[in-house]
């Protein structure tokens, strides 16, 4: 994740590959400055947590923008248990904000055997009116 974009999401710290694309993750943070950045991976938001997490949680007080971050209770599940992260090859959408939210609609509707030839077709002929 480069720079700009690892502020905005988080860091992990890596301490071994385990396997092709795994990795053993031993601390993190959310939107870290590029001070407190631990590396340039980023956790994408997609998790399986045990049990423990909740327990956590219920003692976690809250960090930035004075809410509960998973990632803070996730900093300490990995203090207890241990935890891997796979690096993902794919393309990665940002449903989070308006341009990304977009993106993956209009990627997906296009690839969708009803929608997409409709949604090509429309995309053509409004891409005439803009000129």
């Amino acid at each position: 994740m480069p720079d700009e974009l690892i502020v905005k999401y988080s860091s992990v710290k890596l301490e071994e590959q385990r396997g092709d694309r795994v990795y053993r993750i031993s601390d993190m943070n959310e939107k870290p400055t590029l001070a407190e950045k631990l590396s340039d991976y980023a956790i994408l938001g997609r998790y399986v947590l045990t049990p423990a997490i909740f327990d956590i949680l219920e003692h976690t007080v809250p960090g930035r923008n004075n809410e509960i971050q998973l990632t803070d209770g996730m900093k300490e599940l990995v203090r207890h248990e241990r935890m891997v992260g796979v690096d993902f090859e794919g393309r990665r959408y940002d449903t989070g904000n308006l341009k990304g939210y977009l993106e993956s609609i209009i990627d997906f509707a296009l690839q969708n055997e009803e929608a997409g030839p409709w949604l090509r077709q429309f995309i053509l002929d409004k891409a005439e009116t803009l000129r």
